[in-house]
């Protein structure tokens, strides 16, 4: 039997079309977008089309995109770019259910002396518009929230906390890492200066990423070098990468509403079928606001590490897959009010492009008879006392 991928919220495989676009840059193709000649040229113009095809999935203008190594470089360079570019003020608003990529960020800035405040989830996963509002003044530096919790797959209210950080002059900042290919994600609707984006969760390889930075916001340099990006990035451009993210973005657009439904029903069927054959199992994060292809279920009566380790056949993810060698409860779920035990029980079940119809039976199927005897000989997997962040 070949094992069942549910893991595509840790990362996508590289669609096809994106690996065939990007591999004559590997080859032929293989000019500096900084020469002045004939190859320089031709790398420069697939960057020129990749930045257009990016900013058409998001809505926004084309020289509002910035290339990076990846969704982690454009948060650090959101956050700690943004915060720096005004002296007189000092705060950064977050949430306590951010990627590392936030948090680690924000950490780094209270080492720099600035006031981090961050605003614990409601029940559900969804933190409270009006308790994020009133965090919010006027010397708030930048407002930074994830728009998909990658864990839960929670959807924050990114357009409110958006309103109100701009009536209080702040910059708002959200991590669609998640989000970007799963739903309409439109940086003009959002109301958003900044956003992060991830290519290895949308079907592009890993490495490449891009930080949208709406028109006029200035950005304080993390990095130091020539002027690539119109002095706003340096370093030679990742021309294979940017290329295979441009082509990425044109799927995603032309997938999105067909993947959305498909995605929602098989999620729901997969849901269900857990839920008729384990009793007690329960869903982490808000039951509606969440993304498509996202579960995080509680396994009753057992460590979902363990469930996982006897399931070979479904591959998923404890719900960080940067902590993989990790037995502590979820921060993000402790923050959430859910008891240690229960936490422990957690599996993040999330669904892509090539997942099908037949394997939602056979992914329960699957789960079912791994949980079933490791409940009755592994009932009480005692946490240990240190949780863990946020995954990746």
């Amino acid at each position: 039997m070949q094992p069942i991928y549910l893991d595509y919220n840790a990362t996508t495989p590289v669609d096809p079309a994106v690996v065939e676009a990007m591999l004559p840059f590997l080859h032929t193709n293989f000019g500096n977008p900084s020469s002045a000649h004939a190859p320089g040229h031709v790398a420069r113009d697939a960057i020129e089309t990749a930045r257009a095809q990016v900013a058409g999935l998001i809505g926004a203008n084309a020289d509002e995109i910035i290339f990076t190594s990846g969704g982690t470089e454009a948060s650090n360079m959101a956050i700690a770019g943004a915060a720096s570019r005004e002296s007189g003020r000092r705060v950064i608003v977050t949430t306590a259910i951010e990627h590392p990529a936030t948090e680690a960020t924000c950490a780094a800035m209270e080492q720099r002396g600035y006031s981090v405040r961050r605003i614990a989830p409601r029940a559900d996963g969804r933190v409270d518009p009006a308790t994020m509002t009133a965090a919010i003044g006027a010397d708030t530096a930048l407002v930074s929230v994830i728009h998909a919790q990658n864990e839960i797959g929670t959807l924050q209210p990114v357009t409110e906390i958006a309103a109100a950080a701009r009536r209080h002059g702040a910059l708002m900042h959200a991590d669609a890492a998640q989000s970007l290919g799963k739903i309409k994600v439109d940086v003009r609707t959002m109301g958003v200066d900044l956003l992060s984006i991830a290519g290895h969760k949308l079907y592009a390889p890993k490495g490449i990423g891009a930080l949208y930075a709406r028109r006029g916001v200035q950005l304080q340099p993390i990095l130091f070098g020539a002027g690539q990006e119109h002095g706003r990035r340096p370093g030679t451009e990742n021309v294979a990468g940017i290329v295979a993210l441009g082509r990425a973005c044109v799927l995603a657009a032309e997938h999105l509403q067909h993947e959305q439904g498909r995605l929602a029903h098989l999620r729901d069927r997969l849901l269900a079928g857990l839920q008729q054959e384990i009793p007690g199992l329960k869903l982490a994060g808000h039951p509606t606001d969440r993304l498509p292809n996202t579960l995080n279920v509680l396994f009753p009566g057992v460590s979902g590490r363990v469930l996982l380790q006897n399931c070979p056949h479904v591959l998923a993810s404890t719900g960080s897959a940067c902590h993989a060698d990790r037995e502590d409860p979820s921060a993000i779920l402790l923050a959430m009010g859910i008891p240690a035990e229960e936490a422990l029980g957690a599996v993040r079940l999330s669904l892509g492009r090539y997942v099908a119809d037949g394997d939602i039976a056979g992914a329960v199927a699957n789960l079912v008879s791994a949980w079933r005897p490791t409940a009755q000989t592994n009932p009480a997997n005692k946490p240990a006392q240190k949780p863990v962040k946020a995954s990746a």
